[in-house]
This record gives structure tokens, C-alpha cells and sequence, in this order.
């Protein structure tokens, strides 16, 4: 995981203006570019996306306590869609917030920002289940999970 540039806090307070593309994501991760993520066309391989995405995804699981040893995720689809390319030097925010909560699965939206460039330049979106410690069961997201999640999108930006 690349290291914060800026604060969660200070990301929010940028996010908070008028008509910003992040307003409303209850995370947002800070990922910086690297000159190995480009590919031979010299911009950000469609497969780095997965991969920020990824990052988000794990650090705003860990807001909410859902890693640990009696629940384990599993990818069960995602999309990716490109706006427009992406090139080093760059820092990207990824806003992610909760869809769907369902039963057993939560549905992500995303936007990626460009801080280069000020505008967003991919949306994607992730389904993930959650599986008991054996993986062969599907488990039912806890009520006091439910409640990590809620109080999380309350704060949304």
C-alpha cells in the first residue's frame, strides 16, 4: 500500500466543495502512480485499476473491522470503466463507498480522481461475499457490522 500524501481528513475537506466528483464517498484513498504501472502504450495498465481498486477496498474494509479470522471475502465480480488515460507522475483519490448491502455480499461503487489532471478519470464497481473461516459457506454480514457499515456511510463527505 503506497503511503498517505494527505490525510483522510484533509481529503474529505477537498472533497466537501461544490460539485467535487468525490463528494458523498464515505472513503477515500490516496494512491500514487508509479512509473512501473504504465505499460508499453505509456499509460496505466487497464489491469493497475483492479489493483487500486483493490487497495480502496481493503483499506475501507479495515474502517469497518471486516478482516478477521472467522470471515473471509471473495471477488465475486467487478467492472471497470476508462475515461480517460492516466501517466506518471500522478496521485489518484479513489472514492468508495457501500451500494448494496445484501445479506451475505456488499456492492462497491468507485471513482477514481486524478489530482493531475482534476478530473475523474475511471468508475468501477465490485461485489464481494463473505464466506465463512472453511470458504465453502457463505456467511451473513453481522449485525454489528451492519453498524460499522451505516455509521461509515453516515460520514460520508
Amino acid at each position: 500500500m503506497s503511503n498517505p500524501l494527505m490525510s483522510d481528513a484533509a481529503r474529505h475537506d477537498i472533497a466537501q466543495q461544490h460539485n467535487h466528483p468525490l463528494k458523498g464517498f464515505a472513503v477515500i484513498y490516496e494512491q500514487k502512480v508509479e512509473w512501473g504501472d504504465m505499460d508499453a502504450f505509456n499509460h496505466v495498465n487497464n489491469v493497475v485499476y483492479y489493483n487500486y481498486a483493490q487497495r480502496a477496498r481493503i483499506h475501507y474494509l479495515e474502517q469497518v473491522d471486516m478482516f478477521n479470522l472467522q470471515t473471509h471475502t471473495v471477488i465475486a465480480s467487478s467492472s471497470c470503466q476508462y475515461l480517460n488515460s492516466v501517466t506518471f507522475p500522478d496521485v489518484l483519490w479513489i472514492g468508495i463507498r457501500a451500494k448494496k448491502i445484501g445479506n451475505t455480499s456488499l456492492t462497491h461503487d468507485y471513482v477514481y480522481f486524478s489530482t493531475a489532471q482534476q478530473k475523474v478519470v475511471a468508475t468501477a464497481s465490485s461485489i464481494i461475499v463473505f464466506f465463512d473461516q472453511t470458504g465453502k459457506n457463505k456467511q451473513p454480514i453481522s449485525d454489528g457490522q451492519r453498524q460499522q457499515l451505516a455509521e461509515l456511510e453516515s460520514h460520508t463527505v
